[in-house]
């Protein structure tokens, strides 16, 4: 009996896949792995969303460091095809944005505000697209953020 028990937990766990192995990182581009970020945390999936923006920072933080560093302040909007040529700056910058929101779903303000100072100190010049037509700048937005969270602190 104890035998079958262990053979049915083997099975089981074998059968199981592990979340690395759900995870489909499609073409493993910076905007696959930003936007499946975004849509991961619409539908609160909180685990699948850190996954997919650590992807992209692992994949993209270097050429975003080297983007940035080429910048002296926002890249023009007009065309705006200009600011798309910052591409793993615009997503890396974006990636540590979702993060800090993810952790502070997770009730971790400590970790997020410091995604969110790492992206306002180091990735000040990212821009989001946002589909309703216009860019936003999470440098910024994490900014206020950090403030937040320092004032929920006191």
């Amino acid at each position: 009996m104890q035998r079958v028990i262990i053979l049915i937990l083997l099975i089981v766990l074998l059968a199981s896949p592990t979340a690395s192995a759900q995870t489909d990182f499609g073409d493993h581009t910076s905007s696959t792995l930003t936007t499946k970020a975004w849509e991961a945390l619409g539908r609160a999936d909180l685990d699948a969303a850190l996954t997919y923006a650590n992807k992209c920072i692992e994949m993209y933080e270097e050429e975003a460091r080297k983007m940035q560093a080429s910048l002296q302040g926002f890249p023009t909007h007009e065309p705006k095809e200009e600011t798309f040529k910052y591409w793993a700056l615009n997503d890396v910058g974006t990636a540590f944005f979702i993060k800090g929101e993810i952790l502070m779903k997770q009730n971790n303000p400590a970790a997020a505000k410091a995604a969110y100072e790492k992206l306002a100190r180091e990735f000040s010049y990212a821009q989001c697209w946002d589909t309703r037509g216009w860019f936003w700048k999470p440098g910024e937005a994490a900014k206020q953020k950090v403030l937040e969270i320092g004032f929920d602190a006191e």
